[in-house]
């Protein structure tokens, strides 16, 4: 599958998102969640027709049964009503942030009782043939064995069926689809014709979310204001020197792909004019160190927040690492998307669980067409993320484009990331 995503075919142009074709979503049971659609749908001219008003949980996570009940089913007839005139859909605060994975029938438990007994054995006897020394051949074999056991129970499992409810959300027209782990996005610029073709009509999705109502309500205002005078400031990209090994394919979508996109964002918007900051070293950037902060991604700090920009209004910023996005409500917690929310930005994106690192956009190519503004913020990581029905949110006024009255960069230097003549560092 990440061999067909990295096919370099030009996907067909999106044509300019319209406040008449996004549909908002709000908690009617939550009266902040209510207040916040109207008050997006008042600022950005959406139809109040538009705002689709559900019973949902009040906590962040949602059943998989409540999920398609509560939300799939009803939204997809309010969507098909509308006769193909929506392309996003915007949550907002209220809305359940992750969906749990897909319920197994006693039968299926039953399978996966008796694959956990079959893999626990594979196990043991790996371990006893590697505590004896067996030969390399019967190791090998055995290993195998534990691989395929193990792939085969996790999807039997569904313990990977989980995602982010705004990235099931992309696939909420599409036939029956396979739940463990992802799908690709048929949106993604460079997309082949042949996913495009066999996934049709696949939504744009975003949120606008956070620690409390009042930050979800200033993102609003922010990207307003900020959109309308254009986004000014430094550019800070926290790269870790880790090199790409051009042979290796697979690493073009792992860290040394993502290490070496890093690196080639802060080249493409150095050479446009920018003023641009890139440490290429493991550690981050110190706390305090970054001022005037108008765009920010790194990586590596897990769960653990780095205060380390002070950012202008309207600023875009995210960190790459493996749950980011596990709470957007938890004021208190340590990773990274609710206190750049906190801190003041206008977007953010992150995972709600385990993404590996192809759960991502990458940086050259999101910041890339961010800059040209061309795409508003739905659009731009709409055509860089390569994954849907998984783990990514993106936090932030879909409509946002804060290089619209001030571009930057021309679209046509924007490369596939990493690029294929990348070698080694």
């Amino acid at each position: 599958m990440l061999r067909i995503l990295l096919v370099l075919l030009f996907a067909g142009p999106l044509l300019a998102l319209e406040p008449s074709e996004i549909i908002i979503i709000a908690n009617k049971d939550m009266p902040d969640s209510v207040s916040l659609a109207k008050y997006y749908a008042a600022k950005r001219d959406v139809p109040q027709e538009n705002i689709f008003l559900t019973s949902l949980p009040s906590g962040e996570d949602i059943q998989r049964i409540d999920f398609d009940k509560k939300l799939v089913e009803p939204l997809r007839n309010e969507i098909e009503a509308k006769k193909d005139k929506i392309k996003a859909v915007l949550t907002v605060y209220g809305v359940p942030l992750r969906v749990g994975p897909r319920v197994l029938s006693k039968d299926e438990k039953l399978k996966v009782d008796e694959l956990r007994l079959k893999l626990d054995d594979a196990r043991k006897k790996l371990e006893k043939a590697e505590k004896d020394k067996d030969n390399k051949n019967a190791l090998d074999d055995l290993k195998k064995n534990v691989a395929g056991l193990d792939s085969l129970y996790r999807a039997s499992s569904a313990s990977e069926s989980l995602a982010c409810v705004d990235s099931e959300l992309m696939c909420l027209l599409w036939k029956p689809y396979d739940l463990n782990r992802w799908q690709p996005n048929p949106l993604y610029w460079k997309a082949p014709r042949e996913i495009k073709d066999r996934l049709p009509n696949t939504l744009m999705t975003c949120r606008i979310d956070g620690p409390t109502f009042e930050i979800a309500k200033r993102i609003v205002d922010d990207s307003i204001e900020t959109e309308g005078k254009g986004l000014n400031g430094k550019v800070y990209f926290d790269a870790r020197g880790i090199a790409l090994n051009a042979k290796n394919q697979g690493d073009a979508t792992g860290y040394g792909g993502y290490d070496e996109s890093f690196r080639e964002a802060a080249r493409l918007l150095k050479s446009s004019g920018m003023d641009v900051v890139l440490d290429d070293k493991p550690q981050l950037f110190e706390p305090n160190s970054c001022n005037d902060a108008a765009l920010y991604a790194g990586w590596y700090s897990h769960a653990n927040f780095i205060d380390n920009c002070k950012y202008v209004k309207g600023a875009v910023a995210w960190h790459l690492a493996s749950s980011e996005a596990v709470t957007l409500r938890n004021s208190k917690s340590k990773v990274w998307c609710p206190n750049l929310l906190q801190k003041g930005v206008a977007a953010t994106l992150g995972p709600v669980a385990e993404p590996y690192t192809i759960g991502f956009p990458k940086p050259a190519e999101f910041f890339g067409f961010l800059t040209t503004g061309k795409y508003t913020l739905v659009e731009t990581y709409s055509r860089t993320v390569y994954l849907t029905s998984w783990m990514t949110v993106l936090v932030g006024d879909p409509l946002y484009n804060p290089y619209k009255n001030n571009p930057v960069l021309k679209e046509e230097l924007v490369e596939v990331s990493p690029k294929p003549s990348s070698g080694m560092k």
